[in-house]
Parts: C-alpha cells; structure tokens; sequence
C-alpha cells in the first residue's frame, strides 16, 4: 500500500477492522451492525450488538460509548457534536405506544439531548447545515426546523400539505430546502425551493416545478447549493417497455430557472451526478448499451460519452462504472476488470480507488480491491470462506486536504500487476471452431464519444447523421441560389423600399398570410440547424419541424394564386 494512504473501514460478518488504521482497531472483532466516520473522518462510531463506541480514527483511543445494543443505523452531525442513533420502531406491554427510537447525543459528554419517535426508516436521519446552525427533520407533513443544536424547542416550521421527502442544501447560510409532494387524484407532483427561514407568503418559494408519473424522487443539490436535480420515477411503465418503470429528470436552480432534462435515448434513468465544481451533471440514462452525457446549467448536453455497459457515474475527475469494468473515459486513462463488482468508490486523495464485491447483493467471492486509477492493483483482500463482507467506506477528509496532481497515464509500479481488459472475441460453437472466421454482425453498434460544445469541433463534432444532413442543407442551398435569376440593377436615385425587396401580390391579406410563412419557415430552419449541432430539441420544437412540408405546399398554392 502506498504511504500516507487514508483509512478504509471494512465491516463484515468476521468483524470490524481498518486497513493502515491503528492496531487497537483489530481487536473490535464482533460482527458489527453499522459503521460511521465523522464527516472530517477523525472519528469512527460502530455497534455491535453489545452497543455504540465512538473512537479516534488517529489511535483508536475512546471517546464515547452507548449502551444501545439494538442501534441499526448512526451518523455523525458535520461538526462531530451530535451522535444520532436510530433502531426499528417496536411496541411491548409495557410500553404500548412504544419507544423513542430515534435519540440524539452530546458526543463529548455522552448526555441524551432528545429522544425522538421515527416509525419508517425511510429519512429517519435528521439533515444539519454544514455549520450546524440548522438542524431540519420530516414529522408527518411539516418539516420541523432546529438552531444551535437545541431541540427543546422547534425554531420554525414549514408546512406543506402531503410533503413526503425533502434535500437540505450543503453549505453554510443561508440554508435552502427542497420539498416534494407526490401528486393525487389527478393533480401533479411538484417539488418547490425555499430559503430558510422564509416560507410565508404567495412568492415565498425560490423555484417550482411540477410533474406527473412520479410515485417518488431523489433530490441532489450541487456543491455551491445553486440548483437541484430532481430525479422521479414510477414504480411500473405502463407502457411496457421497462421492468423498472419509467424515471424522468428535472431541475431547479434557487433563481427561479427550471428545466425537463432532454435525453438522448429511451429508457431508464440509472445515475444522476454533480462535478464538484457545480458547473455540470453527468446522466447515466437509456436501454442497454447505456449512454452517458455531461449537461451544463442550460441543461444542453456538453459531452457525449456514447453508448457501452454502464451504469453509475462518480466524479472525481469524470469516472464511469459500467457493469463489471472500471472505465475511465476522460482520455481513456485506463480500463481495469473488476468482475462482479457491487460497490465502488473514489478515496479522498483523488489517486486510487476501492472495487468491493459485498453481501446481501453476492454472497460468493466477497472481497475487495485497492487501486490505482491508472489500473494498478496495490492491495487485494478476499475473505475466508463461511464469511460475508457487507461494507467498505473511506475515511473522509475536508475539502483541500490533499492537492490536485495531473493525470497519469503509465501505470503505477504494484506486485499485484494490472487488470487491463483483454481483446474479447466473439463466441464460437465448438463445431464451428475449426473453421475459417467469417466476419461477425454486432447486436449493438456502439456509439463513439463526441464533443458537443458548438464552434469548439467543427465538423467534428457533429455525428454521422447531423453531418449528412447538413450537407444536403448546404447543397439544397447552393443549387437553389444558382437557379435564381440575376435582380435587375436599381437606379441610383430609386430608394430600396419593402415593395421593392419582397414583390407583393397586390391582395394586403395574402401578403400577410405569406409573410408568417415566411416566419416559421425561418424559424424551422433555426431550429434543423440546432439539431445538426446536436442540441436535444423539446417535444413541440420536433413537431414544428415535422410541418415544414405542409408549410411549404400553403407558400407554393398562395403564390401560384396570385
């Protein structure tokens, strides 16, 4: 492993440990519930099953214990001051409303704060500002807002009818909250901004957006807590074309904008991510083979990635997991196998990577592996058989802590090699294989990556079918201005009117029927040329191109009328 390398939990059913951690941590060897770094990663929290210990992640020297042995779920508030714990809500006899089961600690002192009632697991932890001068949790359909830490007493409220989830903003103040509210009877869902604490009045709210087909969301704030990507999804698709529903994305920024996200290809949804610069997303999205896309704050589509078998996005620099490879597609840096891999995640020095195979989702082969983004192996750990690895997690560390280094291409120096993905070669029958190969026919033709930025390529980055049409634009064109007669020199003192630049018909009301013609046709043309550069056009700028030719049949009859 190379040196300076931060911690890396690793929780499964032989125990919980810390790879380069401290040795005290090897003898918490009882299978652990859960697992916690604080947000700056100087302490780490577990349970298991006998109850809750905070240590120091430096020497794994105490800080806290809790005797809350029934403790499924914990995490830390961002500036390590409040423990929160939450076990399954129960009834007994001799508690037959049953029992709070959400409570809040003094991390330091280990004094109870509040003990709270939480029934559903579902946003079962409260969210804090960074600053933790604002704590907000969901209570039936109020959103109940906290200062300082104090929760003797309930600073605000925002009540809105149904809200079912909401997405405190990251950041200091003034802290934003997004809230949704699932549609009903006809009536559309909608997701609205506010600013804490105004949530009064007819124009309180920064941004709205309403949709139908949403049974639930996820909601992503971007790092400078400017906009929101508001990903909703139905449980089936009516249509029959997925098994997994039908997901639509949206977004919302805190000046008012609001957008529906143009994709490129029909079919689900499956990862939304924010660069930390929060100038871009990358959407994960369309039947298989996927395609992966970059939008910026227009939501106009900046980078394609093409098509290929992926899956989920992680930003570091721009990182893509397909379905068993590990893809680095920003100059294909490099193209590691991982097989069966369930979990994957960058480490905060932005230099390696951890490729994890974990139970409940594959109970075989669980282990995992450290990398080098350029492909490199450094450490490989498989568990022993009759064991099960459930989870790994880096140790965090704030922003800054470690600078930004150019990108490598040549591998890093490891004992364990590399994992590039060798040549495949299409399957073929044991009684075929002693023949000639003859050419083979793919069930996909993969799309290559393109530039979509315009002016940046030129023709480059226009694919196949915008290039083509575009040159029978520019022909059409050329052909048409060489079967166009020569006008007829003006005399100097004959001043150019509009008579004179567009003829008239002699009948006022045709001329004005022409003129709108004139118009759309205009417009029409604006909008093919937008699509040529690759621009994704929205539903009623499709149907206006498909009435050109109707538009062009009323120009001809209206001219040869008159």
């Amino acid at each position: 492993m190379a040196p300076g390398i931060p911690l890396l939990a690793v929780r499964g059913s032989a125990g919980t440990s810390l790879l380069c951690g401290p040795p005290q941590c090897e003898q918490h060897s009882q299978q652990t519930t859960c697992v916690t770094f604080s947000r700056d990663g100087t302490l780490l929290g577990w349970c298991n099953r006998k109850g809750v210990s905070v240590m120091k992640s430096s020497d794994g020297s105490p800080v806290s214990t809790f005797n809350l042995p029934k403790t499924a779920l914990m995490e830390i508030s961002p500036l390590s001051n409040v423990l929160v714990t939450w076990q399954p809500y129960t009834k007994t006899q001799d508690s037959p409303q049953g029992e709070a089961n959400l409570q809040l600690f003094d991390l330091q002192s280990g004094r109870l704060l509040k003990a709270l009632y939480q029934k559903k697991v579902d946003s079962w932890c409260p969210s804090w500002s960074d600053d933790e001068k604002i704590c907000v949790r969901i209570v039936n359909n109020e959103l109940h807002f906290y200062e300082n830490n104090d929760f003797d007493s309930i600073a605000n409220k925002l009540h809105v009818q149904k809200v079912s989830d909401f997405a405190l903003s990251p950041g200091g103040q003034p802290s934003k909250v997004a809230v949704y509210v699932p549609g009903s009877k006809g009536s559309p869902s909608f997701v609205r901004l506010y600013q804490y604490p105004n949530f009064g009045g007819p124009n309180a709210a920064l941004a709205n957006k309403s949709f139908f087909k949403a049974d639930r969301v996820t909601m992503q704030w971007n790092k400078k807590a400017l906009a929101v990507l508001v990903t909703a999804s139905t449980e089936v698709d009516k249509t029959g074309a997925s098994y997994y529903g039908e997901q639509t994305l949206h977004y919302l920024a805190v000046n008012g904008e609001t957008a529906l996200v143009q994709l490129a290809k029909n079919g689900p949804i499956y990862d939304v991510a924010w660069s930390p610069s929060s100038s871009e997303f990358c959407v994960v999205y369309g039947f298989m083979p996927a395609k992966a896309t970059i939008f910026n704050l227009k939501c106009d589509p900046v980078f394609d990635f093409g098509t290929g078998p992926r899956n989920a996005a992680y930003y570091r620099w721009v990182t893509v997991l397909p379905v068993g490879l590990l893809d680095v597609l920003l100059s294909q840096v490099s193209k590691p196998q991982a097989p069966d891999t369930t979990f994957f995640s960058w480490c905060p020095d932005g230099e390696h990577v951890v490729t994890a195979t974990c139970a409940p989702r594959l109970r075989v082969s669980n282990g995992y592996k450290i990398w080098h983004y350029t492909g490199s192996v450094l450490h490989r750990f498989e568990v022993a058989s009759g064991t099960e690895l459930y989870e790994v997690c880096w140790q965090p560390f704030p922003d800054g802590s470690f600078p930004e280094r150019p990108i490598k291409y040549q591998a890093a120096p490891s004992e364990l090699g590399t994992t590039q993905a060798p040549p495949t070669q299409a399957y073929r029958p044991p009684a075929l294989r002693h023949l000639p190969a003859t050419a083979s026919s793919k069930l996909h033709e993969d799309e290559p990556p393109q530039d979509l930025r315009p002016g940046l390529s030129g023709e480059k980055s226009l694919s196949k079918t915008a290039l083509k049409n575009q040159r029978k634009r520019e022909a059409k064109k050329a052909a048409k201005q060489e079967s166009k007669p020569e006008p007829e020199p003006l005399s100097d003192s004959a001043p150019v009117t509009n008579s004179q630049s567009e003829p008239s018909s002699g009948d006022p009301e045709t001329d004005k029927k022409i003129k709108n013609l004139k118009k759309k046709l205009k417009a029409i043309e604006e909008l093919k040329e937008q699509q040529a550069a690759g621009k994704v056009l929205q539903k009623n700028q499709l149907e206006k191109i498909q009435k050109e030719e109707q538009l062009l049949k009323e120009m001809e009859e209206l001219q040869i009328g008159h």
